[in-house]
C-alpha cells in the first residue's frame, strides 16, 4: 500500500523552491571592502594647491575630538586638477572616522569621493579627495573637511580618588598639517567648561603683539597666522588640559542585529555592547556611601552612572540583559518620543568595563514598503543606542540584517542626508543564516566598520532586496510537511503487528 503520496509531493515541492533559490544567491555570497591606495616609497603630493585662508575648529565638549577644517583652496598648476590630500601622522590615522569632503558653499551636492592610501615607509599618511570636477588653474574653491578621532584623549593624572576632578590633555600643531603651502590660518578649540589649568602660550608666531592663544570664555583662539614662507609640514606642538567631568565611553564591539519577519509583520531590533570607560581610573577602592552622597545631590561624576536611548515611536517590548541576566533597574517611557533609561548594576568608573544586550520590537510596515513586483525597500536607523552629551565611541561596529528566507538580489546604501559622521569604510558580506524550521536560511547582510563615533545615530541604511510572494509559502509548506510526516509515522508505527503468537 502506498501511503507517501502527500509527504512526496509537499518535499518535492520544498526542493524544487529551494534549489531555485541556492542557484539564485550561490553568486552572491560574497564580501567587498573599500581598497587603500599603496603609494610609492618617498612619495610627496604634487605641489598644485595652494591654501589661500584655513580655519579650523577642533571640538573638545565631548569624549572624543571633532575637528572641522574650511579652506580656501586655489589651483597654482597649469592643468586642471582634481586630487587633494589630507595628510596624518601614522599614529592617528588608524584613529580617524568619519572623514568627509564637502564644497562649502554647497554642502547639499553631498560628499566628495575619498580614498585612503598607505605608506609603510613614511610617517605620513594620507587620504585622497577627488575633486567633482577638476578646478581650472587659477580658480578657487572653498572646502568643507571634518572628521573625528577617537582614542586620542589621556587623562592626566592617570589615577584620581573618587570625588576628585576628571582632566584630560590633547596635543596637536598650531600649524594645520597640509600638503600644501597656506598663506593664513587660524584655530578656534572649544572646551567643555572654563576649567583650563594648562595650555601652551605661543610668542613671535602671530605678526601682532596681542597674548597667542586668547582666551574667550570656554573657547581658545590660536592666530591668525601669516604662513607663506612657512614649509608644508612643519610643526609648532601645543599641549591642552582640561577639566571633563563625565565619562569617556568607549565601545570596543557594537553588534547589532536586525531581523525582519514579513509574517509577523514585525522588525526586531537587538544591541549588544562591549563597554568600557576610557577616563582616569580610581586611584583608592570603591566608597559605595561616598557614591550614595553623591548620587542623592547629584553631582556631576566621571563614573557612568546611566544611559539614556531613545527609540522610534512606536517601540515596543524593550528589554535589558547583562552577563547576569535580566537588569531591572531601567524605566521604559512610550509614546512619540520613546526613551529607554537604563542603570548599570553598578557605577562604571576609569578602567571599568560593563557588558549589556537591550532589544526592542517594531511595526515592520512603519520601516518596509514595496518597490514594484517582489521588490522591497528597507529604511532602518544605521545606529542607534545610548545617546549621551558626552558622546560615544566605537571602535568596531558589526551591523547583520537578517531577511526573510529566500530573499535574494540585496542592495544597500548609507545615507546620511546632509549629516557628517558617517563611516568613510564599510565592508559588506552576504551569507545564509540558519533558525528554526528554515530549510536553506535567512539571508544575513553583514556590514562591519571601524572608528564610528554616535554622531552617525542620524544616519539610515536602505536595504532593498527581492522577496517572491511563492516564498511566503516556504514556511508553512516547511511545517506542514514536517507534521504530515509524523502523522505517517505514527500511523505507520501503530499499524505494524508486535503481537506475540505462538508456532
Amino acid at each position: 500500500m502506498k501511503f507517501t503520496t502527500p509527504a512526496s509531493l509537499l518535499w518535492g515541492l520544498l526542493v524544487s523552491t529551494a534549489t531555485t533559490y541556492a542557484a539564485s544567491t550561490s553568486n552572491e555570497t560574497a564580501s567587498s571592502s573599500t581598497r587603500h591606495i599603496q603609494l610609492p616609497d618617498n612619495f610627496t603630493p604634487p605641489r598644485v594647491f595652494k591654501n589661500v585662508n584655513l580655519l579650523r575648529n577642533i571640538n573638545l565638549e565631548k569624549s572624543y575630538i571633532r575637528e572641522t577644517i574650511n579652506v580656501v583652496i586655489e589651483n597654482i598648476d597649469k592643468k586642471p586638477q582634481s586630487e587633494y590630500y589630507i595628510p596624518f601622522s601614522t599614529e592617528i590615522i588608524s584613529k580617524v572616522g568619519g572623514l568627509e569632503v564637502r564644497e562649502k558653499d554647497a554642502p547639499k551636492k553631498g560628499r566628495f569621493e575619498v580614498e585612503r592610501a598607505d605608506n609603510v615607509l613614511s610617517p605620513v599618511q594620507y587620504f585622497i579627495a577627488r575633486l567633482p570636477e577638476p578646478l581650472a588653474p587659477s580658480s578657487q574653491l572653498t572646502l568643507g573637511i571634518s572628521y573625528y578621532i577617537l582614542g586620542a584623549l589621556d587623562p592626566l593624572p592617570v589615577t584620581i580618588d573618587q570625588d576628585d576632578r576628571q582632566y584630560l590633555t590633547h596635543s596637536f600643531s598650531a600649524y594645520v598639517p597640509s600638503a600644501y603651502v597656506t598663506d593664513n590660518q587660524k584655530t578656534k578649540l572649544k572646551l567643555p567648561n572654563t576649567d583650563i589649568p594648562d595650555f601652551t602660550k605661543t610668542t613671535g608666531l602671530k605678526s601682532d603683539s596681542s597674548p597667542d592663544p586668547e582666551k574667550q570664555g570656554s573657547s581658545l583662539v590660536y592666530g591668525p597666522y601669516k604662513t607663506s614662507s612657512i614649509a608644508p609640514g612643519t610643526i609648532e606642538l601645543i599641549n591642552i588640559r582640561y577639566e571633563l567631568t563625565k565619562p569617556v565611553l568607549i565601545c570596543s564591539l557594537l553588534e547589532r542585529d536586525i531581523e525582519v519577519s514579513h509574517w509577523g509583520g514585525n522588525l526586531a531590533t537587538e544591541d549588544r555592547y562591549w563597554l568600557r570607560n576610557g577616563g582616569a581610573q580610581l586611584k583608592n577602592h570603591f566608597s559605595r556611601v561616598s557614591w550614595a552622597m553623591k548620587s542623592y545631590q547629584n553631582l556631576p561624576t566621571s563614573a557612568l552612572r546611566e544611559l539614556k536611548v531613545p527609540l522610534k515611536p512606536g517601540s515596543v517590548d524593550p528589554y535589558f540583559t547583562d552577563e547576569i541576566g535580566n537588569v531591572s533597574t531601567s524605566r521604559f517611557r512610550p509614546g512619540p518620543k520613546a526613551t529607554l533609561e537604563l542603570k548599570p548594576r553598578y557605577p562604571v568608573f576609569g578602567g571599568w568595563k560593563y557588558s549589556f544586550t537591550i532589544g526592542w520590537n517594531n511595526a515592520l510596515s512603519s520601516f518596509l514598503r514595496v518597490d514594484g513586483v517582489d521588490t522591497y525597500l528597507l529604511k532602518v536607523p544605521f545606529l542607534e543606542g545610548p545617546k549621551m552629551t558626552e558622546g560615544i565611541q566605537y571602535e568596531k561596529v558589526d551591523l547583520r540584517v537578517v531577511l526573510p528566507e529566500g530573499a535574494r538580489n540585496v542592495k544597500y546604501e548609507l545615507v546620511d542626508d546632509g549629516r557628517s559622521g558617517m563611516p568613510y569604510e564599510v565592508s559588506s558580506e552576504i551569507s545564509l543564516h540558519k533558525t528554526f524550521m528554515d530549510t536553506l536560511g535567512r539571508t544575513v547582510l553583514k556590514l562591519s566598520m571601524e572608528n564610528v563615533a554616535d554622531e552617525a545615530r542620524d544616519g539610515e541604511l536602505i536595504v532593498s532586496y527581492e522577496y517572491s510572494s511563492l516564498e511566503t509559502l516556504r514556511k508553512p509548506l516547511t511545517f506542514a510537511a514536517g507534521l504530515l510526516s509524523v502523522f505517517i509515522a505514527a500511523w505507520f508505527i501503530g499499524s505494524l503487528d508486535v503481537s506475540i503468537k505462538s508456532r
